[in-house]
């Protein structure tokens, strides 16, 4: 049961916050001919797009010219939330709304640029499938829609304050920029020759009015939202409010960027999506092919002007076995989905459709590699004399003592003033070659001598040790600052 604030009487409701959405369309979109909608399949843009084509429908907003839906197809969506995606565009284009799926280029999907190119899975220092699968296609089609209209139009987004502490922060500095009060939604006005200004027309919603309004879009209007909020653990059929509404984001299949997939694992928690259980070894897939023994390693690696590279040593792409095995692994957990799938009469997957398996096929026959890789260079798990930034080489048999593993990690937050988690740490020794791992579970033990270490957990097994880290956040560690500063007087 929800516990009720004593604020609770002053608090926006669902019809208020509507009133307030629509009063901002018919404002700021009285100035544009044509709209747009940047349309995710997520809650918040799945709740802006059907309230707009709503309101417009009711009279209640003029309809301007034209309204364009764009559904960036990342194609790792997961598959619950593309299905309700890709239903919720069909009943769009019934209606009369224009409707296209934003595609990234073939090379740029995800496992054409993996498998294909061989470069590693996304990690938090190397996060290229943001731009690769969504921010590249999307700004490819706006330009191309910016011509078609000929003129500046109206796009119209789904964020809202309270979905990212960041987000939020941006909104803060810059919502007085037009004059514009929050209520009235968030608008950003760019130049004449841009392509677009911005509005986000929910600004001001409270998450449970998103929940009440995609229950209220599929049963009242008829839009298939339902499976929307279930993804997002929500239940549609709590009347009485007994369950908390949640504000829970969700991310591509086996996201390989946290620590624990929690999108999946709500989804599997539904027993009509349990069948989609094989996808939880993606995640751990990708972890193993980050491992040095899948990857090329640079070894006397030079910059363009001649001289030895200050980052010797480190890890690059795939090599070709590692890619045929990562293949042949998604190829499986494909197969076992699809298997259950049809079983159980549920809709099947597609996780490489035959045209990027022909492209990956192509590309892995034409021997491509990312820039400056050749596939001539040593795997990453043979031992190599090391190579300083001067020149100087210290072959294999003269090597000293190897630093301890906790003397490794403090000389990587002494670089590192941000705080990391275990995983970010673990990542990043693997990837600069400054620790070589033998366990079953590195991050683990990352995570393990980190908190034996540090300085604000009370541990009675560590009591005796030095405490070289402390705790800013759950999970996030830095550098003490007496050992920070020593260490910066000792150099």
């Amino acid at each position: 049961m929800r516990t009720l604030s004593l604020f609770e009487n002053d608090r926006l409701s669902l019809d208020r916050s509507i009133e307030l959405s629509a009063e901002s369309l018919r404002h700021y979109g009285s100035l544009y001919k044509h709209w747009a909608i940047a349309f995710s399949g997520g809650k918040d843009s799945s709740a802006t797009v059907t309230l707009v084509a709503d309101l417009i429908e009711k009279g209640l907003v003029p309809r301007p010219a034209s309204i364009t839906v764009l559904y960036a197809d990342t194609r790792q969506e997961l598959p619950p939330l593309h299905n309700a995606a890709m239903a919720l565009l069909d009943k769009l284009k019934e209606r009369g709304f224009d409707t296209r799926v934003v595609l990234p280029k073939l090379d740029h999907r995800y496992f054409v640029y993996m498998l294909g190119r061989g470069v590693p899975p996304p990690s938090n220092t190397f996060r290229w499938c943001t731009p690769k699968l969504k921010v590249m296609s999307m700004e490819r089609e706006l330009e191309i829609l910016r011509q078609e209209r000929g003129e500046k139009f109206l796009m119209l987004t789904g964020v809202r304050v309270g979905e990212s502490a960041a987000r939020d922060q941006r909104i803060a500095m810059s919502c007085s920029r037009d004059g514009g009060e929050c209520g009235q939604g968030w608008f950003q006005q760019t130049t004449s020759n841009a392509v677009a200004d911005t509005l986000a027309p929910l600004l001001h919603w409270r998450v449970c009015h998103v929940w009440d309004w995609l229950v209220q879009a599929d049963v009242e209007l008829g839009y298939p939202t339902f499976d929307i909020a279930e993804v997002y653990g929500h239940d549609p059929q709590d009347d009485l409010g007994e369950t908390e509404s949640i504000n829970a984001r969700t991310g591509c299949i086996g996201c390989p960027l946290v620590e624990e997939d929690a999108a999946l694992e709500r989804v599997l928690a539904n027993p009509k999506w349990a069948y989609l259980a094989p996808l939880r070894q993606l995640r751990p897939l990708y972890w193993e092919v980050k491992k040095p023994q899948y990857r090329l390693r640079k070894h006397g690696e030079t910059n363009i002007g001649g001289e030895l590279s200050s980052k010797q040593g480190r890890l690059g792409p795939l090599h070709m076995q590692a890619r045929r095995f990562l293949l042949e692994a998604i190829q499986n957990i494909e197969a076992d989905v699809n298997q259950a799938a049809k079983a159980l009469n549920k809709p099947e997957i597609s996780l490489i459709n035959e045209q990027e398996l022909q492209r990956i096929e192509d590309l892995i026959a034409a021997n491509t590699w990312p820039e400056r890789w050749d596939g001539t260079e040593p795997t990453g798990d043979q031992l190599l004399p090391k190579i300083s930034s001067d020149g100087s080489v210290q072959p294999i048999f003269l090597r000293g003592k190897e630093q301890s593993l906790p003397e490794v990690i403090i000389d990587l937050l002494r670089s590192r003033p941000e705080p990391m988690t275990a995983q970010q740490i673990y990542q990043t020794l693997l990837e600069t070659d400054n620790y070589r791992f033998s366990a079953y579970d590195p991050v683990q033990v990352v995570r393990s001598v980190v908190r034996r270490h540090c300085e604000n957990l009370d541990l009675n097994y560590a009591k005796k040790l030095k405490k070289y880290f402390v705790m800013t956040a759950p999970g996030y560690y830095t550098l003490k600052d007496s050992i920070r500063f020593t260490e910066h007087h000792q150099n």
